[in-house]
C-alpha cells in the first residue's frame, strides 16, 4: 500500500533511512562525539523489542533502509542477535567505533554473516597517534586488529573517516586507503566526513558549523522523541538538546514521519546542501 512517506523516498523528497540511537553510553570518550558519550553517560536505550517495532512500522510506511548507532551499539549484549533480526526486516547499517569484538562478543557477531547488515566502523587516521589522539589510548591497534577478522567472518564493513577541515592531507588519505585495502575493505565503503560542530564536539570548539537548514533530514528515533537528523539529538553541556527534536512520540513512528515529512516538503527550493555528513 502506497503512503504519503513511500511516495516521497521514492521521489526523492524524503531518504529512505530510519535511524535509531540505540544507546548513549560508550567505552570510548572521543574529543568530538555528537552525543558526549562516555562510560559513565546516561544509557538512555531503546531496547530490543521497541527497535524492532521501529523497524517494522517503518518498513509499512515505506522506508527502506535502517541506521543503528549510539554511544557504543556492542556495549548491548542483544546487539547482534537485534541487528539479526533487524535485517530480516529492512538492510541495517550499526555504527561503532570496533573495539567491542573480544572473542565472546566475535562469536555472537558470526550470526551476521550472510545478513544484510554492514558494520561502520570508525577509523580517523592512518597513524596510530593522531587516531588516538582524539579517540583514545590503542584504539588504532584495536580497529586494525579487529576489522581483518569481521571481513574473514563473512561480515560486510565499511569505514568512517571523521575528521577536521584539512586536518586529513592527500598524503595521509593515500595511505589511509592503502590501509583500508589492506585489511580487506574497498574503496567504495570508505567514507571521509568532517567533524559537526554540536555536541562534545562544539564545547571543544571543533567541527564544522551546519546551520539547521543544511543538515539533511533523515528520520531519527531516540529514547526520547523523533528528530529531524542523527545529528539532531546531540548532548551539550550535559543537557540534551532538542533545537532538533520534532516529536516526544517515537511510536506510532507515522507521528515522527509525517511530521517530518511535512517540515521538509515546507523546505524553500535548494535549501538542502549535499554535505559528507552521513
Amino acid at each position: 500500500m502506497s503512503t504519503a512517506v513511500a511516495d516521497a523516498i521514492a521521489q526523492g523528497t524524503l531518504p529512505g533511512r530510519v535511524w535509531m540511537y540505540s544507546n548513549y553510553h560508550c567505552n570510548l570518550t572521543c574529543d568530538y562525539c555528537l552525543t558526549a558519550s562516555a562510560p559513565s553517560s546516561a544509557k538512555r536505550e531503546l531496547d530490543a523489542p521497541r527497535m524492532i517495532e521501529i523497524a517494522t512500522q517503518a518498513k509499512a510506511l515505506g522506508f527502506t533502509h535502517i541506521g543503528v548507532t549510539g554511544g557504543e551499539p556492542f556495549l548491548l549484549p542483544s546487539m547482534p542477535d537485534t541487528l539479526a533480526r533487524l535485517s530480516e526486516i529492512l538492510p541495517t547499517l550499526v555504527l561503532t567505533n570496533g573495539t567491542m569484538f573480544a572473542p565472546k562478543r566475535m562469536a555472537k557477531v558470526k550470526q551476521l554473516a550472510g545478513k544484510d547488515v554492514a558494520l561502520q566502523i570508525s577509523l580517523d587516521s592512518p597513524d596510530p597517534e593522531a587516531n588516538d589522539e582524539f579517540r583514545g589510548a590503542e584504539n588504532f591497534a584495536k580497529v586494525v586488529e579487529a576489522i581483518p577478522r569481521l571481513v574473514e567472518a563473512g561480515l560486510t564493513v565499511r569505514i568512517a573517516t571523521t575528521a577536521e577541515p584539512g586536518r586529513l592531507s592527500e598524503s595521509d588519505h593515500s595511505r589511509l586507503c592503502a590501509l583500508h585495502r589492506s585489511l580487506g575493505v574497498a574503496d567504495e565503503d570508505h567514507i571521509v566526513r568532517p567533524i559537526i560542530s554540536r555536541g562534545r564536539a562544539d564545547e571543544q570548539s571543533m567541527g564544522v558549523g551546519i546551520p539547521h537548514h543544511q543538515i539533511p533530514a533523515e528520520l531519527t528515533v531516540t529514547a526520547d522523541g523523533t528528530y529531524w537528523s542523527p545529528f539532531g539529538p546531540t548532548i551539550t553541556g550535559g543537557r540534551l538538546d532538542t533545537d532538533l527534536l520534532i516529536s516526544r512520540t517515537s511510536l506510532p513512528l507515522s507521528v515522527g514521519a509525517n511530521a517530518l515529512l511535512g517540515l521538509v516538503q515546507g523546505r524553500p527550493p535548494g535549501e538542502d546542501a549535499q554535505l559528507s555528513i552521513r
